[in-house]
């Protein structure tokens, strides 16, 4: 039996490696996911507990026993560590080390004053919590790509509940001092669930980091790389072959007098302004409302479910917010200002190219009266609510 065990210990032992070795290579091949590092520095310290519990098991000792509880909770700690880290780009260094220390206590304290089976139940208990709030870390980033992180998800969880079931063995049994490492039905069971949900997850997590390459790949292929707006293509791809309805509404924005700016101050200056500019768009857009770089300093905003009347004046608003900002760029403060050209939707639907050429139309009439304005597409008045708008004739 003991063969059959320390058989299965070394095949946890090399399934670990692997799967860390995976995940390694995984995060050479794409430096963002900086998760994957995470878990494999998790892993790495877990195929170290392995190592040094299987000497445990050959020559039980306090000295070896309290080291492989200790790089045990490092390591599962690490891995929730690697979840959370995925589910929000940040990683928990405080909160590793907070799980970590909490985790050890118990097990490490009972290991060296003796009772070895009360260190092993805390050992299999603690770990059984880390793996669980492991699993609910994915849980809750689910929607990301559901199938692979829901198979992750129970993977993890039928680990933790391997870990509880050699912990109520050893609770059942009511040994507190063992002399010897366990060796029961449970901790055999744990071993071989241990080495199938590694392969699992190594699986899922490379056909996850695959999901996460492609879907930021399409990303950046609809996004404008300064901005990180939309770019024209994505805004066509968005709305090109739809009908548009009178609760819609395409704007137009020029940056006034932009070639100057870049002339005067250089192109930093003026990738500047067109991010502040951009941020002012991305303020105003709602819940279904597309705000979009078109080119240069030519930007677009497609307003979905407006009232009537209420399209030119978030138009005068973005106009006025814009005018009124502060730049400061070397020691001088900058203020710029932008045209724009309106066009609400009408009764009778219109496509988007319509739209869009009426709201450039009315843009340049905006160009022509002295810029710095808000204009209307010709086929409306303007709104007496607000002076600086105007109808392009």
């Amino acid at each position: 039996m003991m063969l059959d065990y320390n058989s299965l210990l070394l095949a946890l032992g090399v399934s670990a490696t692997c799967l860390a070795v995976t995940l390694m290579g995984s995060w050479f091949a794409r430096r963002a996911e900086t998760f994957l590092l995470t878990c494999t520095c998790g892993l790495v310290l877990v195929v170290s507990g392995i190592f040094v519990y299987s000497i445990y098991v050959s020559s039980p000792g306090i000295v070896m026993g309290v080291a492989s509880f200790v790089l045990f909770q490092a390591g599962f700690a690490a891995i929730w560590g690697a979840g959370y880290q995925f589910r929000t780009n940040r990683l928990p260094l405080a909160g590793i080390l907070i799980r970590a220390l909490s985790a050890m206590l118990l097990p490490v304290g009972a290991m060296a004053a003796g009772y070895d089976g009360l260190g092993f139940i805390a050992d299999n208990t603690s770990i059984t919590l880390l793996l669980l709030a492991t699993a609910l870390q994915y849980w809750q980033a689910k929607a990301e790509a559901p199938a692979p992180i829901m198979g992750i998800t129970v993977l993890y969880t039928l680990t933790g509940i391997s870990f509880a079931l050699c912990a109520a063995v050893l609770i059942w049994d009511g040994k507190l001092v063992l002399g010897a490492a366990p060796n029961n039905w449970a901790e055999d069971l744990s071993l071989a669930v241990c080495i199938a949900s590694m392969t699992g997850i190594g699986a899922l997590s490379l056909a996850l980091h695959q999901w996460r390459l492609a879907a930021r790949h399409r990303q950046e292929a609809i996004t404008d790389s300064l901005t990180g707006l939309l770019n024209r293509r994505a805004l066509f791809d968005r709305h090109g072959e739809r009908q548009m309805g009178s609760s819609t509404a395409v704007i137009i924005f020029d940056l006034d007098h932009f070639k100057s700016i870049n002339d005067r101050h250089g192109h930093a200056a003026g990738d500047r302004v067109l991010k502040i500019f951009a941020g002012e768009l991305a303020a105003h857009c709602r819940s279904g409302d597309t705000a979009a770089r078109l080119g240069g300093e030519e930007f677009a905003l497609v307003l979905k479910e407006i009232m009537p009347g209420r399209a030119e004046m978030i138009a005068e608003r973005i106009r006025r917010t814009f005018e009124e900002r502060e730049i400061y760029i070397d020691d001088e403060v900058l203020k710029c200002t932008v045209s724009i050209g309106v066009a609400p939707g009408r009764a009778a639907p219109m496509d988007f190219d319509t739209m869009l050429s009426e709201a450039d139309k009315a843009l340049y009439a905006a160009k022509r009266a002295g810029r710095n304005r808000v204009e209307l597409a010709n086929h409306l008045q303007a709104v007496p609510a607000a002076p600086s708008v105007r109808s392009a004739s």
